[in-house]
């Protein structure tokens, strides 16, 4: 048997935020089933927590959503690295991710890990299908600041400015228009849009992958980041960005994202709510 944790994570409050499995001890579990039992959690994340390679990094961790294995995700970070400081591990660490090693620090039931992982811009789709793609009408998209950008530091999101909240609560992704996307489109997720507004000091945020089994996340640590990146490589100026997400599913999230020249910076809260064993049952 291997046991595992479960956490709410970018909350404080139980059934908040985004789940997140966590395997602190994943050496006994075979490798070849590692997607089957990410499928099996069917949360957006499950994190599976190895010996690092390098005996100066913490650990190494892998993520799993329910269809693939990304080489960086935000709230399974500060999950996983909150995970680990409550068990005992310092609260300064550096975690071995696909994107290569992230330092980590947790304090106060509050993680934050720093990303100097590259911006990168795979593509501009077309803001008609886009607008298809979450149900909403090409006048809902402001491209007064960009245009939808596919974007992201490891891990792409069709980056997406609303006009307003109300055209935001009536997203409604579309499969047929999904699927053109992700194949018009290919990246590392399949056509996952982040749709966001600012709203004076805070950024409203839904984030759609229903093509990964994921219809609507929670809390997208990762696309906050890009989105903060992308925000401060476009006007060239620091952003300390507020992002409350998931509100409109009922879990809510808060997510802080801090861009500079440096790098990016993702912070947040995560609150144990289960633990458990796996059996290990073919």
């Amino acid at each position: 048997m291997t046991a595992y944790l479960v956490y709410d994570v970018f909350t404080d409050t139980p059934f908040g935020g985004n789940q997140l499995a966590i395997f602190t001890d994943a050496e006994a579990l075979p490798q070849d089933k590692l997607q089957a039992i990410a499928a099996e959690f069917n949360f957006s994340e499950v994190t599976f927590v190895y010996p690092p390679d390098d005996l100066r990094h913490t650990a190494k961790v892998r993520i799993f959503t329910p269809t693939l294995e990304l080489p960086f995700a935000g709230h399974p970070i500060i999950g996983t690295a909150i995970a680990l400081a409550d068990i005992g591990f310092p609260p300064k660490m550096t975690l071995e991710l696909g994107i290569g090693p992230v330092p980590c620090t947790v304090a106060n039931g509050r993680a934050q890990f720093t990303t100097t992982a590259p911006l990168t811009r795979d593509a501009k789709p077309d803001t008609a299908l886009v607008a298809r793609a979450l149900g909403l009408t090409v006048d809902d998209i402001n491209t007064e600041h960009h245009t939808p950008v596919q974007a992201g530091l490891g891990v792409a999101f069709v980056i997406t400015e609303l006009s307003n909240r109300d055209a935001l609560s009536r997203c409604q992704p579309d499969i047929n228009a999904m699927r053109d996307g992700a194949a018009r489109y290919p990246g590392s997720l399949d056509f996952a849009i982040l749709a966001y507004v600012v709203e004076g000091d805070l950024i409203h945020a839904r984030m759609f992958a229903p093509l990964e089994n994921i219809p609507e996340d929670p809390a997208t640590g990762s696309a906050a980041a890009a989105l903060a990146a992308l925000l401060c490589d476009l006007t060239g100026e620091i952003q300390d960005l507020t992002i409350h997400q998931g509100f409109q599913m009922g879990r809510p999230s808060v997510i802080h994202a801090r861009a500079d020249a440096s790098g990016v910076t993702i912070s947040g809260q995560a609150v144990r709510v289960m633990e458990g064993q796996f059996l290990g049952h073919n």
